[in-house]
């Protein structure tokens, strides 16, 4: 399964990139806003917002528009109240399940970009609940196996942390989302560098490609990301890391 594990750091580090180009500070933003609005505006009391807040901390987004973003959420601006969080499901080249996060101002918009980019790449919309029950929301966080034992991680456990897995060449260690902030902080504080962290839908099983799927799908994904609107992009495909590493790269 090593090949979705590196996809995930892969799209991680290019998220960063982007962001910190400025091009993503608008996702990051909106994804803030909402998570204040729908949950309040202290991270301390609201796991959506500390997730979203640490993922804008991470591109380094400055810390006069994280705040200004959990304000427009919890009353100070009049357009939050228009955005609006979407999912959509469907499947991509080689029957790939596909869930789709939107966070959009205009439904109909999103929803017709949406359709033309799973249509234009080899993909199709599905019905609501055709492809959700495929995966589990969790926060995951991901570490270098070479770097540390399973021994060193235990930190994670006494923090919460529901398991530990290793995937070829990294751990994966899985929480509750609403865990997440905390172990992430227990690792750090243990000085455990952390790859990556997030709250994901992780699949329960996957879809193994080929090459010349695994490039087609990729193309769809990129295409996907590349939408204003669209938040995050989830799949349940593997592909041999060393291809992965080829084609992503």
């Amino acid at each position: 399964m090593a090949g979705h594990s590196k996809w995930a750091g892969i799209k991680h580090k290019k998220a960063i990139v982007d962001a910190r180009r400025g091009a993503a500070f608008t996702k990051l933003a909106r994804a803030i806003t909402v998570a204040a609005r729908e949950g309040g505006g202290d991270p301390e009391l609201n796991a959506t917002l500390a997730n979203a807040v640490q993922k804008a901390k991470d591109a380094s987004m400055p810390k006069d528009n994280i705040e200004r973003a959990i304000a427009k959420g919890t009353g100070e601006g009049s357009d939050a109240d228009a955005i609006q969080a979407i999912l959509y499901e469907g499947y991509g080249p080689g029957g790939v399940a596909l869930l789709i996060e939107a966070l959009s101002d205009n439904r109909n918009r999103t929803g017709a970009d949406v359709r033309h980019m799973l249509s234009k790449h080899g993909g199709s919309l599905g019905e609501p609940g055709s492809v959700a029950y495929l995966f589990d929301r969790q926060g995951v966080v991901v570490v270098d196996a070479d770097r540390y034992s399973e021994d060193d991680l235990m930190v994670a456990i006494d923090a919460g942390a529901l398991d530990i897995q290793q995937d070829d060449e990294v751990f994966e260690i899985l929480t509750e989302p609403s865990d997440l902030s905390a172990v992430r902080k227990a690792l750090d504080e243990a000085s455990i560098e952390i790859q990556n962290a997030e709250v994901t839908q992780r699949p329960k099983t996957r879809v193994n490609l080929d090459e010349d799927a695994a490039v087609k799908l990729l193309r769809l994904i990129d295409a996907l990301d590349d939408n204003d609107d669209v938040s995050e992009v989830h799949a349940n495909f593997d592909v041999d890391a060393d291809v992965l590493e080829r084609i992503a790269g």
